[in-house]
């Protein structure tokens, strides 16, 4: 499978994302992947260290002459985002991702692609493979479980780096250079409502929102693009002002990272207005396509009929709903000093209403980011309160610092240096509203001089992942420039033998 990517350039970036798209690597399911980098890595004499939380480290020594640079750390993510249409058949944890090129992108068949970080890994294990490529000693960190939890950086061991200039591979722009990120922290939810005594009706209906771009609640939240579990809870409110009706089940969302691109609910309905549920659905779905017709041309709403279940009181339902309709969602303030930056934001990334015996269990997940960390713990409480009026149990955790930028960075000036250089014209640089693991290595490394790059990826969290091949040997071009021409070590570190 993938053998098509073989024929592309440069060839030795394409050969290890091919590895990468073959062997599966959801989050929490990167050893397989880790274990077969160690063995390749000692087959090529290079040395391999696995830190406690599983981070991969590869140490390459300098090229003839180059000893005397200085150390660079290439860095980026093991593991990818599972993402699928709800049409396809594929098991992330056993089947290779099955690419396809068109237009001069490679897009992945109705799953993501994993091109968010496999292309930034791939061009670092190209380096590390390559007798051309003239460079200093490479110091290559492979982190695990960054899509989910930046678990990877947050525990990577203290002292095993050496090197002081971190590049980081893992942005989607082809031009950019990230010099800062948002921080950001998880909130999650949960809540337990007993099943009503009596249902309203015999009638049960499944609505289901699907069709939707989804994407990075990051990188796209600015867009102004519909989240299915946002608009789910917006038209259970608009049906429960109009009909008696009895939730029974919710499903939206399957990451707290990912903006929902479907979401389904079940309920009954008064068996006496039943048959007028039909039409004035289909008014409220004209009325909310309508609002997304700029930004969402595939919306699908549509209501069918499905089994009847055990469903939630009358009061129990409306607080569920005022709840999640309260709870922010969406850009919450735009940089002052940033033009067309976000600041902060949150989104609503999944939520679940189903059975469980004699109860009905809610729960659910948001992530709030802030390129100011005071920001964030801010909206996280307001996210907090919207469910504290139910009595939900609300946790925040997983909370990682952002990447302050640094504008004066000599590493900085050196890489536009370089850029124009390459590329013809000057890079453009940016903060980037997402959690680049930089910030976290940063605060355990201090003083070390970080820059993230890449070649331009879209629809990354989604199956609208794409990878734009001709910026690829571009993004790779400009690696081995910026490898090539790193400064002389003031002074030379003791080598330090890592374990295999």
């Amino acid at each position: 499978m993938n053998e098509h990517l073989l024929e592309l350039s440069p060839s030795l970036v394409w050969k290890h994302f091919k590895l990468l798209c073959d062997i599966p690597r959801p989050s929490y399911h990167e050893a397989p992947l880790r274990s077969h980098l160690i063995d390749w890595a000692l087959a090529l004499g290079m040395e391999t260290y696995l830190d406690p939380a599983g981070n991969l480290l590869i140490r390459k020594s300098a090229s003839q002459g180059m000893e005397n640079r200085q150390t660079v750390v290439l860095q980026g993510h093991l593991d990818m985002v599972a993402q699928k249409n709800a049409d396809i058949e594929h098991d992330f944890e056993k089947d290779s991702i099955n690419t396809h090129i068109i237009d001069g992108w490679v897009h992945a068949r109705g799953t993501t692609l994993g091109a968010d970080n496999g292309i930034g890994v791939a061009a670092a294990l190209a380096v590390l493979e390559s007798n051309d490529v003239s460079h200093g000693p490479i110091e290559a960190l492979f982190t695990i479980e960054e899509e989910t939890s930046l678990r990877g950086a947050m525990e990577l061991e203290e002292g095993i780096l050496k090197g002081k200039i971190l590049l980081n591979l893992d942005s989607e722009d082809r031009g950019d250079v990230y010099i800062g990120c948002a921080g950001g922290t998880d909130i999650n939810f949960k809540k337990s409502f007993p099943v009503a005594s009596e249902s309203i009706g015999s009638a049960g209906f499944k609505l289901t929102i699907k069709g939707l771009k989804g994407g990075h609640s990051g990188l796209d939240i600015h867009k102004g693009l519909a989240n299915a579990n946002a608009m789910l809870v917006t038209l259970l409110q608009q049906l429960n002002d109009q009909f008696d009706i009895q939730l029974m089940s919710l499903n939206g969302g399957t990451l707290r990272n990912a903006i929902a691109r479907e979401a389904t609910a079940s309920f009954l309905v008064n068996d006496l207005q039943a048959l007028a549920l039909g039409s004035h659905l289909s008014l409220l779905s004209s009325e909310m396509t309508a609002q997304f017709e700029t930004v969402e041309k595939n919306i699908i709403i549509s209501v069918e009929p499905c089994d009847v279940s055990k469903g939630l009181t009358k009061k129990d339902q409306g607080r569920l709903l005022n709840a999640l309709d309260c709870s922010p969602h969406g850009v919450f303030r735009m940089s002052p000093e940033l033009i067309g930056v976000t600041e902060t934001s949150c989104n609503l990334g999944v939520i679940n209403l189903s059975l469980n015996g004699e109860h009905l269990i809610f729960s659910g997940c948001s992530l709030v980011r802030s390129l100011v960390d005071s920001a964030t713990a801010a909206l996280a409480r307001k996210v907090k309160a919207s469910f504290d009026l139910i009595d939900a149990q609300v946790t925040i955790d997983n909370g990682y610092p952002g990447w302050r930028p640094d504008p004066r960075a000599g590493l900085l000036k050196h890489f536009l240096s370089v850029h124009e250089s390459v590329m013809g014209y000057p890079a453009n640089v940016k903060v980037i509203h997402a959690g680049l693991e930089c910030g976290i290595i940063g605060a355990k490394y201090q003083g070390m001089e970080m820059v993230s790059f890449g070649p331009n990826i879209r629809g990354a969290h989604s199956p609208a992942e794409r990878l734009e091949i001709d910026s690829v040997g571009d993004f790779w071009r400009l690696l081995v420039a910026l490898l090539r021409s790193v400064p002389i070590a003031d002074e030379l570190e003791e080598s330090v033998k890592l374990t295999a």
